[in-house]
């Protein structure tokens, strides 16, 4: 289950991008954070051990939606596009 749903604006350029190793089709000049949500029901586990995070303010300025790329650069998924390939870990 996803906790987004798209309902306009789909005629974009589709990203295959993966998460946690699954395969995910996004579109281009999404959010990672956005792709994510689209396709889950969180963000990311929280590294402190209180639950699920989902983003918080959604500009860049909370730092709550914090992911991690497979190649070990961290970044905010609110304010990241996502891009072809790209490859994203949600648990640490």
């Amino acid at each position: 289950m996803s906790l987004l749903t798209r309902i306009a604006d789909s005629d974009r350029t589709t990203v295959t991008m993966f998460i946690d190793g699954v395969e995910i089709q996004a579109l281009s000049g999404d959010t990672v954070l956005t792709a994510i949500l689209l396709h889950g029901e969180r963000l990311r586990e929280s590294e402190f051990g209180d639950g699920p995070r989902a983003g918080f303010c959604l500009m860049g300025v909370c730092q709550d939606c914090w992911v991690r790329s497979h190649n070990g650069s961290i970044f905010q998924a609110c304010t990241t596009p996502v891009e072809e390939g790209m490859s994203l870990v949600t648990t640490i």
